[in-house]
This record gives C-alpha cells, structure tokens and sequence, in this order.
C-alpha cells in the first residue's frame, strides 16, 4: 500500500496486490526504519520496513535521512524516529559509531571459525574441531596443530578502528592479527606480529579504513614435546566506524551501569551478581558467594584445611615473628556447616631467620642490603680487604619476607584476573605454594633482575662463557600427576621452559648458566592437575624452593669477596686483575702464568686448576678464555708420510635439516642443525632462532640446533622454535678420521654434565657440495641420549692436500723420435687441492733401427776382438809352455838346481829364447813335420831338448836360422 501521489506510475500494479491482501493499518511497533544505502552524494532517504513478512501496513512516507558521516557519541544512539541522538538508559551502553562484543555464551552474529592445516602435504589431518571456542567472557583458541581462525566482516561508513583485549602467554602458539580489505589485501605481514602478554591481558587497537574490512585472528601451536599449551584468550571485541547505532546494548549478566549515558558496563564485585540489563549489582546471601562479574551466587562449601595457608609476619624490634594463619581470598567456604573446620590461632612467636647472605639486621630486626664494596653473611656488613672484590648477587635461603624483587601470581585459564590471590608464601626455611582456589591454576613465582655483570678481574674478558648462573633447591610432594616448569624470559608470561619435572621429587639442587643479558626474570610454575573435571582434590600437593643462588647480577649482594692479583695500583682501588694467561696463587694474591698453549677457565681463576689444556690441534685464543682452530693441521702418519689438511673451505656456518618427522597430530617438522666447524677469532658463530613470536630468540655457538615447520603463516615457508646450544666450546681437533669436539657448558636435567658434539669429517673427493651432512641411522635426532650428538660430514675438502705421492708418471714408447711422459692420480684418489698434476712432457728419442744396428756392429766389433784376444793369450801360452819344458830339460839331474848358462854372452836374467827372430818362413811341410814331432805316438807331446853339443844343434836346427839380438 503506497501513496499514490508519490508512484502514480505504479498505480495498476499496487491496485493489483489490493485485490490478493488486506490492507490492515497498525501501530508504529508494526515495522522499524532503516536507511537505504547512500548514493553519490553522500545523501540517503528513511524508510520505513514491515516486521512482518507478507504483511501490508500503513507504512510512513519516506524522508530525508542524515548524511552518512553522522554518528552519535559514545553512551547514545540515534533515534530512527526523530533522527536525533538520545542517551542510552541505565542498564544498557552504546559504543556510538561502533559495536562491541562481550558476551561469549556463543559465537555472535556475524563471527566465524573453523580449523585448517596450511600445509598441503598433511591434508589428511582432520581439523574440523580446532576452532575458537566460546568461554562466556572471553573465546579462547585451539591447543593443538591445527590453525585456527576467527574472522569478522564489517562494512565501515568511515575510517574507525578495531580493539580488542587479549591473553598471549605462551611461545609455542604463532598469534597474529590481520585485516583485508574490499581488494582482499592483507595487512602487512611485519605489523601481524600481537606481542606476549606482560600482564594478565593486554590491549591491541588497530586503524581500518572506510570499506568492507574482514578482521581475522588466527592461531597456530608449534610444540613438539607434548607438554600443555596455554590458550590464547580473546575478550571485548570493539569496532568503531559504522553507519550508526539505532539501539543501545543491555548489560550482560555479572556486569551493571548505574548511569545513563554509558560507554561499558562495569563488573560486580565478588560476592555480589547481577542479571541482563542490570543498574545495581545484588550481595549473595551469608551462605552463598560468587566471584566477581558473576551472574549469580552459588552455595559456599565447608571449610577444609585447604581452604587456609600459615605465614610469618615481619620480624619485630625483638627479632621475633609471629606464625599467622590466614584464609585463601576470596573465602568461598564457610565455618558454620558441620564438619567445617576453623581458622587456626595466629600469633604464636618465633625466633626470626637470620638475614640472607650480603643483608644485614637493621635496629628494628629488618634486613637491608650490603653497600657496595662491603659483604656480609647475613648479620654485619663488612668491608672487602684491599686486593679482593665482592662477589655480587642474591641468594636467598631464609624466607621471613618475600623479597622485594619476587612476586607470586596465579594463571588461571578459566578466569585469569587473579592477581589478588596469593600463590607462594613464605614459611622460614622455604617458600610454598599455597592451596589453590582450582587444582588446573598455574602457580608462578617470578625473580626479576636488572642485568648481569662481570666482575671487574673478569670484565675485560669479555668472551667467558659463564655471564651468571642460577642455582636453586627444591622438592615437590604430589598425590597425583603434578608439574613443576622452570622458565627464564623477559616476564611471568613470554618465557622459555628450561627445565621441567612431573610427580614427586625429593629435595635437590639444579643449576643452569645464563649466557645473555637480555634475561631479565626467573619464573618457577607449578600446576597440580591438567584434569579440569577435579575441583580442589588435590590441594594439599605442594612444592618448596628452599634456596635461589643467582650471581653477577647489576644492583645484587655480595656474600663474600673474592681476593685478586696485588700490583703498583693505589691501595684504595677496587680490584686489579691477574693478566690475561695469568692465575692467582691461592692465598696470596700472585698472579702466576698458565702453561703454553692453555685457556683460564671461566668459573675458576685461583689456583693451577684454573688452566685448561688446549686439545690437539687447537690454540688458545687472545682473551685466553678458549679453545680455536684455524682450519689447518699436519699429521704424521704412522708410514711415515706427512699430510696437511686445510678445512678452510669448511668454515663458514653451515646449516642443513633432518630428514621428516611427525608428531602425533601428523604435523611435519624437521629438525634445523647449524655449524660452524673452525675459523679464526671473529668468525661468524652458528646461530639458531626462535621467530615464532615477535621477540626472537637467539642462540650462538659452534653447534646448534632448532624445530622447523613448515607452514604458510606470515608468508614465511618455515617457522623455527625450540633453539638451543649443542656445543659452544672446542674441545680437541684431532685426525684419525678426522674429528671435531665441541661442548656446550649449558646442563639440563637430563644432561648433567652439558651437551657434547662429535663431527666426523670423512674425505669424499667425489661430493662437491659443502654441506653433505647426515645423522647416525639409528639416532635420527642426531642423539640417541639427548646429550651427545654425532654429525657425519662427508666432503672433498675434508681429504688431505694432494702431493708428489698421490701421482704416478707413465712414459709412453718412441714413436718417430718422440717420447712422452704422463702423470697420472694414484687410484682410489684420497687428496684434494695441494699440489696440481704436472702437464705431460714430450722429449726427442732414438727409434728401434738405429739401435739394432748400433748393436749388430758393436756385437760384430766385439766378436772379432774376442777372436783376436784368444789367439793372443793361446800364442803366449805356448810360448810359456816351451819355455817350461826347456828349463826342465837343462835343470840337471839334481833337484833344486838350476842350469848354468849356455853363452856367457847372455847376461844373467835374460832369456835368450825372448829375443829369437824367425827370419826364415818356414813351409807348410816343414811345420806338419814339426807338429807331428812334437807329438809322440804315445799321446805326449815331444820336446826339443838343448844339447851342450854344437853338432848335434846345427843337424836339428840346420833348416832354421837364428839371429841372438
């Protein structure tokens, strides 16, 4: 039914819909008013609506609306009716131009959630149920592996803003906030990062522009030892910046205005509740309570003894305390039902503890801190003797008070504003936790310290490793699955867990090193259930810290003065150091020097002890507070070869992953393993971090190790935690296999005397990349114990350096007066670099030919020479044997004696037979004839024999002629 002056045009067609409906004119609650949407001018029209579907009523005619911009304040709403702004009444609030979201019963209207894996490859991961999930005043996030996103679309009339309290307390969760708008744009991946809460809730507002703006709160867990996560929780969601706000809100239940005009509704106190849309909050009854921002009260249980704690009150001016028993705020039990048991009495005195170490008793039995300079063990400061410093830190062991610098909270997943109840108490000897209101409440107790220092004989060293340590003695005492976490961090709430221990433990010590000074707090948590069906079962399960130690800390207490090397310094001065290399006699402040090649060891700088050998193949370096390798070294081996190694291409850091692991969930991590194997001083150390939140966590050494993930978040494809120290000191270099040792000086529970690397370095001329490095097969991890860790590093820079040894020359044949020499590698090769192999040689040569006729002709030359050396010798045989066999024949008959001369022309000594000439050739005949005499039938040769007679020697001799020279 509509006006016909105003659509006359459409008159036929609303003439038709009469003759189908019932035109009933009703009343102004028949239908509401709504704007349509603004047009280009900014300009838009009221109309009014029918509540009712298919309902025809006598609706008002449309009129000019507001401009677009208009918006009310905060505490009003605009009236559609007059198109003014009016205050909302009491009960009731109204953001203005925004809306806000503080009830949690259910997701409102408008919000969505559902849980998806981000990695492709573990799609078979059902995530359906890991969403956020409504906790009356707040939502609260999923635990597990799963991402888990809560979104919100709004459409902005104008630039607003978006703000929103949130709880972040856990590292393991990756939390981030973003925005996209109508070109589905994100908000800049660096301005994602929501920071740990440092409180129990923290505020975050962000700035949206005018547009459709879809807000997202997403989350995803990163933890892979199966301890519990701590949700993050979500609460008053406010979004300012739309069209308008045509009705104010109704005060949820718990909370109440009293006035007018309001923005927020404010919480009941304990012990009191309110309905929806409450102006005052109502007192429970004497037998009922309620905790603060509760909707009703429920009936108060009888008290028990875990309903109550003792405590010790301030020493008096007598040096007494009294023992004070005292009831758990906020009391929810009561005295009067029976089998209720009553408060103890308080006031019963006793001795006071003494002071703790560097205190001292004040007049009025209080303790004060030692000035600088000055010691104390716990009752009178006293000054440091010239030549010594004070030892500063803090060490508590009486516990009359809660130091000044601790602070006991509760963290309560349900309900975490709980700063008002107590969580440790002091009772003397100890501190203890206190029965808890919910056996699932965290516990915690926080030392916060301002920095840590060296002192002065070991600042210039720079370079130790051990910057503080904590100590600390403690015991637990649980009936059922308790755990009890130490944690070291920047506040109570964005820590690391260092150590953590489950059930009952006897009282023991443990200690750890703190090696950076950004640590500023000390957390101990414990929780005795994770079981929420339980409601105070197991209050009675306790756990005590008798004593904390913690020293080199900025602004602590000395409890006793270390004594220092005496030199030509004034006798006012502090402390004069022992020179680098150099430890202290004990007792008498003589500094005397370190054997070669050692390193003064951190911990200990009095007495021989304090120096520590250098391994094999390593050198101290400048500060003397450590072990290097230059990434050179020789060795003898037992053949007597020298080979040199040169890891210099090894040196920079090196990083490469394990192979797949998965976790329970089916989430895929890899563990991330960094080396730095050697270098000089000042390299590059092997970093591992932590950038999981916005404070990234890094830690330095020779070996390293952290969690990767792979995942889509922050547009990174990987997301590291969980970093930690393998080795951060070299112990040895050494070749047999070639190994590396390094150390890491940080225990844990499990590794009591630290963790310990082993790499292997193995000769591989065949593996040109420089980061062949796998795992033990049967350690995946790298570990088998959790403690010592072996690497393999297979490597062509890891062979010695090649030398004349590891080559071979082969020398080829002749050929046409050329002759060549190749060089050639010894095989299998097992040396790289060094020497280069030698370029092949050509050298000119003699063919076969000429050497087989050089050898014919020499063999021919000597053939004949033979010939004629043999004739010669046998000629001068015979003539040696003629000359016997006349010697015989003159020799007489008498033995011994020799003949007298023939011719007393021949001198004695001469022979006459050696200077015959033959100066008759003699016929062929002639000499038959003198063979065949020569030989006697019998087989013996004859021979002339000389006689005295000159007859007989002419007839012989008539056809020879001899001229005596």
């Amino acid at each position: 039914c509509v006006s016909a002056h105003v659509y006359p045009v459409r008159m036929v067609v609303f003439i038709q819909l009469w003759e189908t409906h019932t035109c009933v004119f009703s009343l102004q609650s028949d239908y509401h008013f709504e704007y349509t949407e603004c047009d280009v001018l900014e300009s838009r029209w009221r109309v009014a609506v029918p509540n009712k579907a298919d309902t025809c009523t006598g609706l008002p005619d449309p009129v000019k609306g507001t401009q677009c911009t208009f918006s009310c304040s905060e505490g009003e709403f605009l009236d559609m009716q007059s198109q003014q702004c009016e205050q909302c009444a009491a009960g009731t609030y109204s953001l203005g131009t925004g809306v806000a979201f503080d009830e949690w019963d259910g997701l409102p209207t408008g919000f969505v959630t559902h849980g998806v894996t981000l990695n492709a490859w573990n799609a078979h991961t059902n995530c359906s149920n890991s969403t956020w999930t409504p906790k009356g005043d707040y939502v609260a996030s999923n635990t597990d592996e799963c991402t888990a996103t809560l979104s919100y679309a709004v459409n902005l009339k104008k630039s607003g803003t978006v703000s929103f309290e949130y709880f972040y307390p856990d590292s393991s969760i990756y939390f981030e906030f973003f925005v996209q708008n109508d070109q589905c744009q994100s908000t800049e991946s660096e301005s994602r990062w929501v920071k740990i809460s440092e409180t129990n809730w923290s505020k975050y507002k962000v700035e949206l522009n005018k547009g459709n703006n879809v807000l997202y709160w997403r989350t995803t867990t990163y933890t892979l030892q199966g301890s519990a996560v701590k949700p993050v929780l979500l609460k008053n969601i406010a979004i300012s910046g739309v069209a308008y706000t045509s009705e104010c809100f109704y005060c949820k239940p718990g909370t109440y205005s009293a006035k007018p005009g309001s923005a927020r509704c404010a919480p009941c106190p304990a012990d009191t509740y309110s309905t929806k849309g409450a102006t005052v909050c109502h007192q429970c009854e004497p037998d009922k309570y309620a905790e603060a921002s509760s909707g009703s009260c429920k009936p108060r249980p009888a008290c028990t003894n875990s309903d109550y704690f003792y405590t010790h009150t301030p020493c008096d001016s007598e040096g007494k305390t009294q023992l004070m028993y005292k009831w758990i705020e906020p009391k929810i039990c009561t005295e009067t039902i029976d089998g209720a048991v009553t408060l103890p009495a308080s006031g019963e005195k006793q001795t006071c503890p003494p002071c703790n170490p560097g205190f001292f008793v004040t007049n009025s039995s209080t303790c004060e801190p030692c000035s600088d300079g000055f010691y104390s063990n716990g009752t009178a400061c006293a000054k440091c003797p010239v030549g010594t410093e004070s030892v500063v830190g803090f060490e508590y062991k009486w516990w009359n008070r809660m130091p000044n610098n601790m602070k006991s909270s509760i963290y309560r997943q349900e309900f975490s504003d709980s700063e008002y109840r107590t969580a440790w108490e002091v009772a003397g000897e100890y501190v203890y936790t206190t029965p808890g209101h919910q056996d699932t409440d965290y516990l915690m107790l926080t030392l916060s310290v301002s920095g840590y220092r060296l002192p002065q004989s070991m600042a210039k060293d720079s370079d130790m490793s051990e910057l503080s340590r904590i100590t600390f003695v403690f015991e637990t005492l649980c009936s059922a699955d308790c755990e009890r976490f130490s944690l070291q961090g920047y506040n109570q709430f964005n820590n690391d867990v260092v150590e953590h221990w489950k059930g009952s433990k006897g009282k023991q010590s443990y200690s750890y090193l703190v090696q950076s000074n950004t640590t500023l707090s000390f957390t101990w948590t414990f929780q005795r259930t994770e079981d929420f069906s339980t409601d105070r079962k197991y209050s009675a399960d306790v756990a005590k810290i008798y004593s904390i130690h913690i020293t080199n800390v900025i602004g602590g207490v000395a409890s006793q003065c270390r004594r220092c090397a005496l030199s030509s310094a004034k006798a006012d001065s502090a402390c004069v150091p022992c020179p680098p290399g150099h430890y202290m006699v004990s007792g008498t402040g003589v500094c005397e020097s370190c054997p070669s090649n050692t390193f003064i060891r951190a911990e200990q700088s009095i007495g021989k002890a304090a120096c520590v050998q250098c391994g094999p193949n390593t050198k101290r370096n400048k500060a003397y507070s450590g072990c290097v390798s230059d990434c050179m070294m020789a060795v003898q081996m037992s053949e007597g070869a020298l080979l040199h190694y040169d890891f210099s291409a090894l040196t920079n850091v090196t990083g490469f992953h394990s192979s797949p692991r998965f976790t329970i969930r089916g989430l895929k991590y890899f563990l991330r393993f960094n080396v730095g194997l050697c270098g000089k001083e000042g390299r590059v150390p092997a970093t591992c971090v932590g950038n999981v939140t916005e404070s990234q966590k890094e830690v330095k050494g020779y070996v390293c190790r952290s969690t990767v993930v792979p995942s889509e978040i922050r547009s990174q494809s990987m997301v590291s935690s969980q970093p930690f120290i393998i080795g951060d000191s070299l112990i040895d270099f050494y070749v047999r296999h070639v190994c590396d040792v390094s150390r890491s000086s940080e225990t844990t529970q499990a590794c009591k005397n630290g963790r310990s690397a082993t790499i292997r370095l193995r000769c591989n001329p065949t593996v040109a990349a420089k980061d062949h490095i796998t795992l033990p097969s049967n350690c995946s991890e790298g570990t088998c114990d959790g403690c010592t860790f072996h690497f393999l590093w297979q490597s062509q820079h890891a062979c010695p350096l090649c030398t004349k040894n590891h080559y071979r020359e082969i020398v080829s044949a002749c050929i046409q007066g050329i002759q060549k020499t190749t060089y050639v590698w010894q095989q299998p090769l097992q040396c790289y670099g060094g020497e280069s192999l030698p370029a092949q040689k050509v050298n000119a040569c003699v063919t076969l030919d000429f050497w087989l006729k050089f050898g014919v002709s020499t063999g021919a030359i000597a053939a004949v020479l033979l010939i004629s050396i043999s004739c010669y010798f046998w000629k001068k045989t015979r003539k040696l044997q003629y000359k016997y066999s006349k010697l015989i024949m003159t020799s007489g008959s008498k033995e011994c004696e020799l003949p007298t001369a023939d011719s007393c022309a021949i001198m004695e000594g001469e022979d006459a037979e050696d200077e015959l000439m033959d100066l008759t050739k003699k016929s062929f005949l002639t000499k038959i004839r003198s063979f065949s005499r020569e030989r006697t039938s019998d087989g013996f040769d004859s021979v002339p024999l000389k006689s005295s007679s000159r007859h007989q020697r002419e007839e012989e001799d008539s056809d020879d002629v001899y001229i005596r020279d």
